[in-house]
């Protein structure tokens, strides 16, 4: 029996009226785990970042992965094992790449309203890169590197007052 691939995903196929992901039929995974059952594909996403790769071939740079489009610690698992960095926006998502063994050093963390705490930890696991939202938090991160006898690596965000021409609710280049 020959496999239909979905467009686009050639990790999901159906095999007659069968859906699978990868080798693995999607019904047994139902059966053994239960329902709502979310399903990732492995090669589809080392796929991805393969392609990530070849396009920054020859240049320095560091491929993160946003905690933002998905958590779970399994994915996360996947892309700290493949070498990524993360871009995270709290104290807990620093734990859980914390926890897959991601390396300080290659964590961003971004997001408005990150805590003495956070900061404070971020500094301790020796975060590559803080990026500052605003004057006032980048004078709250050096006054807690200061009592930490540490300098914060930070990169700072700028507000180019650009008009993108979209909703005004997720419209970020403006001046405010």
């Amino acid at each position: 029996m020959s496999a239909r691939q979905l467009p686009g995903h050639p990790q999901f196929s159906y095999r007659g009226t069968e859906l699978f992901v990868e080798d693995l039929p999607v019904a047994e995974l139902a059966r053994s785990h239960g329902t709502p059952l979310f399903v990732y594909s492995k090669s589809a996403m080392l796929d991805a970042l393969a392609a990530y790769r070849r396009g920054f071939a020859g240049r320095k740079s560091k491929i993160c992965y946003a905690m933002k489009a998905n958590s779970s610690l399994g994915v996360l698992q996947v892309f700290a094992q493949s070498g990524c960095g993360f871009d995270i926006v709290s104290g807990g998502e620093l734990e859980r790449v914390l926890a897959v063994g991601a390396q300080g050093e290659d964590i961003i963390f971004s997001g408005v309203g990150k805590t003495r705490t956070e900061m404070r930890r971020a500094l301790d696991v020796g975060i590559g890169c803080f990026n500052v939202e605003s004057e006032a938090e980048l004078e709250v991160l050096n006054q807690v590197a200061a009592q930490a006898g540490k300098i914060a690596p930070v990169s700072i965000r700028v507000n180019p007052d650009v008009d993108p021409k979209t909703h005004p609710y997720i419209s970020t280049g403006l001046k405010g």
